[in-house]
């Protein structure tokens, strides 16, 4: 036990994948004239000169020459001077190439039963203290051991039987990990199943009767909601940090690493450490997975930090569990406005604006210019709607859909397939 404590007293940090895009330079505009008080002297006329102005063209060559050689090496150069005043998506302390590893951890099989769960029933709102005291047993410091060196990150308990859910990079070229509890206490975890792209990893520890956190819907969410985040930022050293803020934005795509992801945007202070540790809401549920945060070099960037939404983790952290591999996610081959119009009294629907040739929904025969009222038996108000009942499908199933067209009501059942390119 006090070889563990030791080991991550001396951790070089939390992994780091990278994203960059150019922040644009600051304008400035000089205005001169004499100070007060005082006169400017006329001119008196001088002698014109060619050798001057023969010596002043030559300067400015030269130095113009100099400029653009420094500008072309700086861009060409590995180092490139400036960066060119990028910004990045920060996953911890310094960027590793060990982290983009396989991980060898030992595993424990997938397919035993296991789910997450995620209730819909929120309950009364409670104070920041009460958040901590019902969330924190909850949170872990999840440790794995690298080639040469470690990657510290967070981790949520999500069953009493020793489940725990944490960012697939905080894993990324682990050979073995432990987690610590709230209580300071070390165990050894095995490695489930993860997900590169969508970032999600889960653990298992040789437990029974822990605290296991309530995990809520993130749907319900809206821009404004008052949010929490617990964690490890820096490390160990600082673990069981809790901080505050709001929901900034929803459904936010993101491109990281090649990738789009669609993440929760909030303003609650992330730091390196804090991947993997759960966003909470006003009722003490988990509604997100902190992922990432954004910073920069070269300029402040406050408040910008990154979750993965409970309403995905669900799906995926059960296909985990049960495939020990995310399955496909299905089409509808439909493009819909974001929100619905009102069609007849207590009648609203959404207006199909595309379909795509040969899915789905072509070939169960709806058109552009259809309204959508309800899928798999729910009523749809927003695309949000449709895309909340397409997140708990997968392809093969045949879901019912009833449109309106031409004022006439109809249904339609659509086999669900892969996206069509």
């Amino acid at each position: 036990m006090e070889e563990k404590e030791q080991l991550t007293s001396h951790l070089p940090g939390e992994v780091v994948e990278i994203y960059r895009q150019p922040v644009p330079g600051e304008v400035v505009e000089r205005y001169s004239r004499p100070l007060p008080g005082r006169s400017t002297p006329p001119a008196q006329p001088r002698k014109k000169s060619r050798r001057g102005l023969w010596i002043f063209l030559i300067g400015l060559a030269v130095v113009l020459g100099i400029a653009a050689g420094v500008l072309v090496w700086s861009w060409l150069s590995p180092g490139r001077i400036l960066d060119r005043f990028e910004y990045w998506y920060d996953y911890g302390w310094e960027e590793d190439a060990e982290a983009s590893g396989e991980i060898t951890i030992p595993t424990y099989p997938t397919g035993e039963g296991a789910t997450l769960e995620v209730e819909t029933d929120r309950g009364p709102e409670l104070t920041a203290q009460e958040i901590y005291r019902r969330v924190n047993p909850s949170v872990v410091t999840v440790l794995a051991q690298l080639e040469g060196s470690a990657s510290v990150g967070t981790g949520v308990i999500f069953r009493s039987d020793g489940y725990i859910l944490t960012n697939y990079h905080v894993l990324a070229g682990g050979r073995d990990c432990t987690v610590a509890l709230d209580t300071g206490r070390t165990y050894e975890a095995l490695y489930v199943a993860g997900d590169e792209r969508n970032d999600l990893a889960v653990l298992k520890v040789n437990l029974t009767g822990l605290p296991a956190a309530t995990f809520g819907d993130s749907d319900q969410l809206v821009v404004g909601d008052k949010v929490y985040a617990i964690g490890n930022p820096l490390g160990v050293e600082l673990r069981g940090t809790l901080t505050d803020g709001i929901v900034s934005a929803i459904n936010r795509d993101v491109w990281v690493d090649g990738r789009t992801m669609n993440l929760i945007q909030t303003n609650a202070a992330l730091n390196s450490g804090n991947s993997g540790g759960p966003l909470i809401n006003a009722y003490g549920q988990v509604v997100g997975i902190n992922t990432i945060k954004m910073s920069s070099d070269y300029s402040n960037v406050e408040g910008l930090g990154f979750a993965i939404p409970s309403a995905s983790i669900r799906r995926l952290v059960n296909d985990l569990l049960t495939y020990g591999e995310i399955q496909p996610e299905p089409s509808f081959g439909v493009t819909v406005l974001q929100t619905g119009a009102r069609l007849e009294e207590d009648v609203w629907g959404l207006e199909v604006l595309e379909v795509t040739p040969d899915s789905a929904a072509d070939r169960a025969g709806i058109r552009t210019g259809d309204f959508i009222l309800s899928a798999a038996g729910r009523e749809v108000s927003s695309s949000q709607d449709l895309l909340r009942i397409r997140r708990q499908l997968y392809v093969g199933d045949q879901v019912t859909m009833e449109i309106w067209r031409d004022g006439q009501r109809m249904e339609v059942t659509l086999t669900l397939t892969d996206p069509v390119e």
